[in-house]
């Protein structure tokens, strides 16, 4: 049986890193939370094939995915993808000298999304288990 503390746990998670995602990743077209480009390191810049606008908009697409990733019961994987994503961001901040608050932050929501990574076997395994009925082979097994 589990334990309903770690389901309120991993439905907090769940919503968290599938909601705030796809509204970061939508928010790379429109700039109305901030604008986005400001937060590229110049050293992230330089390197980039494609302008600073591109990559923010190839950034909001890979956000929204993970995002809906995460909401339709696939956390075992795109917590993984969340986590290592936000240390990236983590990382190019970091490397901007600037945003450091923001960096530590996304350090921290980067560990909270592997729990969500670690949380959801359990969670996402008995789901689908309650929502599969057996098959005829399961039944005279």
């Amino acid at each position: 049986m589990q334990d309903h503390r770690t389901e309120t746990a991993y439905w907090a998670l769940r919503i968290t890193f599938g909601v705030i995602p796809i509204v970061a990743g939508l928010d790379k077209f429109t700039n109305l939370l901030t604008n986005w480009e400001a937060y590229l390191s110049p050293v992230a810049v330089r390197l980039l094939p494609v302008s600073p606008h591109a990559f923010m908009m190839l950034v909001g697409v890979v956000e929204i995915i993970v995002g809906i990733g995460v909401l339709s019961g696939h956390a075992r994987v795109f917590g993984w993808i969340a986590g290592a994503w936000l240390l990236g961001i983590a990382l190019n901040l970091l490397t901007t000298g600037h945003f450091l608050d923001v960096a530590a932050r996304d350090v921290a929501l980067a560990v909270s999304a592997f729990a969500l990574a670690e949380l959801a076997p359990a969670h996402e395994r008995a789901s689908v288990r309650a929502a599969k009925a057996p098959t005829p082979a399961e039944v005279h097994a």
